[in-house]
């Protein structure tokens, strides 16, 4: 059975302005409002509970060399987020965890790790892979959640509790980020399956899926990560780094629906509130995860 879990956290993202705090974390309730709760509870879903963030600073100017904004929050956040998914996962059910910015892949990360193991499939308009290896400007784990889920992060994100890497790298896939992605040259060396966006709107999501179920490693179930910027601005312009060339609701949708039933959860990250007034965007994710996502851990659950 699917359990939602709601995660409003919006620690691992840049301040839109100044001082400003960024919408994300207002995401479950967006997603709620649109119907998303009502549509999964009809099909069965259980009511997964809220673990709340820290409050987010903006501390840019203060913060010393080498740490990321909101550290010691986001580390607290994925302690407890990922107590919660180990309960879930331990009583049977399959959570579906509704964010909140893309730091949520560390806490999946720490319960996958004590919790039966599993890889990732990262879905994304960008490869989130900044890391103190290849750049001078870390600082927002929302950019930086790749690299931290496979060990490349500094040891207060990569490293929590000694259980470093979350995700094996040769168990973990990356589906949806742009050609021009800075750091997709280095993660291509790094993982077995990085497909771009294009690949996905050429060939369709089923051919990708199938690349992951037959990957060693990952055959065995998997984290599905998806951030909503996957899709192209003209469909989803509600994010805080929109980039062209993404995919359209309908591809998404069989994307998910082809990896939803070896994995073992899934999280839905980065969709913005304070962007979508009237609500029409928070409608298109709702309805992207309740069909793409109706069969989220099936085959797993019937085995």
């Amino acid at each position: 059975m699917i359990a939602v879990v709601s995660a409003p956290t919006n620690l691992g993202l840049r301040p839109p302005v100044r001082g400003g705090v960024p919408g994300a974390g207002k995401a479950p309730e967006a997603l709620r409002e649109a119907g998303l709760h009502r549509l999964l509870q009809s099909r069965g879903a259980l009511d997964g509970g809220v673990v709340l963030p820290g409050r987010y600073v903006d501390d840019d100017g203060r913060r010393p060399a080498g740490r990321v904004r909101n550290e010691a929050a986001i580390v607290d956040h994925a302690r407890r987020l990922a107590h919660r998914l180990v309960e879930i996962r331990r009583a049977g059910d399959v959570p579906l965890v509704l964010g909140g910015d893309c730091s949520l892949a560390i806490g999946a990360g720490l319960a996958t790790r004590v919790s039966g193991g599993g890889g990732l499939v990262h879905l994304d308009g960008h490869t989130d892979f900044r890391h103190p290896g290849n750049s001078a400007g870390i600082g927002s784990v929302a950019g930086e959640d790749l690299a931290a889920a496979i060990g490349l992060h500094s040891p207060a994100m990569s490293d929590i509790d000694g259980l470093s890497p979350y995700f094996a790298p040769e168990r973990t896939a990356h589906i949806g980020c742009r050609y021009a992605d800075p750091h997709v040259e280095e993660l291509r060396a790094l993982i077995p399956i990085v497909v771009p966006a294009d690949d996905v709107i050429l060939h369709g999501g089923a051919r990708a899926a199938a690349r992951v179920r037959a990957t060693e490693g990952l055959e065995s179930g998997y984290w599905i990560q998806v951030d909503v910027d996957v899709l192209d601005p003209v469909h989803m312009p509600a994010v805080d780094s929109p980039d062209p060339g993404g995919l359209a609701p309908d591809e998404l949708v069989g994307l998910l629906a082809a990896l939803a039933p070896h994995a073992w959860g899934a999280a839905v990250t980065v969709f913005d509130p304070d962007l979508d007034p009237e609500g029409v965007h928070a409608r298109t994710v709702a309805a992207i995860v309740a069909e793409g996502l109706a069969d989220l851990g099936a085959a797993r659950t019937e085995d």
